[in-house]
């Protein structure tokens, strides 16, 4: 896909990719939506939050989301390429399967630019993880989905990685008219491209590193940033303990949540999203993947 901006993003475009990716053959499910004061969790706010459970989602993460999208609006049988040790390598190999399409998921040793030689050589089309219009929109069906059962959230915090989640959540709400809600994306301290692409207004990369594999990519997406300039509040970090206590007070309360999917959490408890004293707030657990040896390694 060519380079595009922000501007591409409109409510209608959304909508459309909204009812693609429910109606979309790969399963996507509407995630339930829970009250925290109906688990057992922890919370010292006095405040109303819902906990969004994409963990619960078909694949295990709200990766299939994008990639509904993305493979509703590319040739059927066609041969595709993408790059991702995690999430997004998983919905996307579900996807090759369920369309009996080709593919490959790599992980080579140096990129972006090895990119332009991989599809060249196996005449494949490149559809990327998180820097994509398409996976934007299909991902903002979950912003469509909170405000179904939120309609006017005061807060909503979203992990980020790349930026593609924050961005297509943030873009939904606020162009479905929410202009007062205050998005906050979380990072980890060691990840923090977005964080750092934002003060230094431009997309930067760095050398990722966290517990949070899924939330550490070497750089923030064009796309992504453009949108998360324009509709979010703020990026605020968490530190790689925060994400493993969150993990283990999430499994002690029912909930199974990797570490990329708990970042959400670890900042609402740690207090690092400002001003919810009394607010309506939103709480998206992104993601479910883990396997039990590194989920028993977060227990006390």
């Amino acid at each position: 896909m060519g380079e595009v901006s922000a501007d591409a993003v409109t409510l209608d475009m959304l909508r459309e990719a909204r009812e693609t990716v429910r109606s979309s053959p790969l399963g996507v499910i509407d995630t339930p939506m829970i009250a925290w004061s109906q688990t057992t969790l922890p919370l010292s706010i006095s405040c109303n939050i819902h906990i969004k459970l994409e963990n619960m989602q078909r694949t295990g993460s709200f990766k299939i989301r994008g990639v509904a999208n993305q493979f509703a609006r590319r040739p059927a049988g066609g041969r595709f390429v993408t790059m991702s040790a995690g999430n997004y390598g998983k919905s996307f190999a579900y996807a090759l399967k369920h369309f009996g399409s080709k593919g490959k998921v790599v992980m080579p040793e140096t990129a972006p630019e090895n990119r332009s030689i991989l599809i060249q050589e196996d005449n494949m089309t490149f559809l990327h993880s998180y820097n994509d219009l398409d996976l934007i929109a299909g991902h903002a069906s979950l912003g469509m989905e909170v405000l179904e059962v939120m309609p006017e959230p005061d807060v909503v915090v979203v992990c980020c990685g790349g930026g593609g989640l924050l961005a297509g959540v943030a873009a939904a709400i606020k162009l479905s008219g929410c202009s007062e809600t205050k998005i906050y994306g979380v990072e980890p301290e060691g990840a923090c491209t977005m964080y750092k692409s934002l003060i230094e207004k431009k997309p930067v990369g760095m050398d990722s590193k966290s517990i949070a594999s899924g939330l550490a990519p070497p750089f923030a997406g064009r796309l992504p940033y453009e949108l998360c300039q324009r509709y979010v509040e703020g990026i605020v970090l968490v530190s790689d303990e925060e994400i493993e206590a969150a993990v283990s007070t999430l499994y002690r309360s029912g909930l199974v949540v990797e570490p990329s999917g708990s970042a959400a959490f670890a900042a609402i408890v740690n207090n690092k999203i400002p001003e919810l004293e009394g607010k309506d707030v939103v709480c998206i657990l992104t993601g479910g993947n883990i396997g039990k040896a590194e989920l028993m390694n977060f227990q006390d």
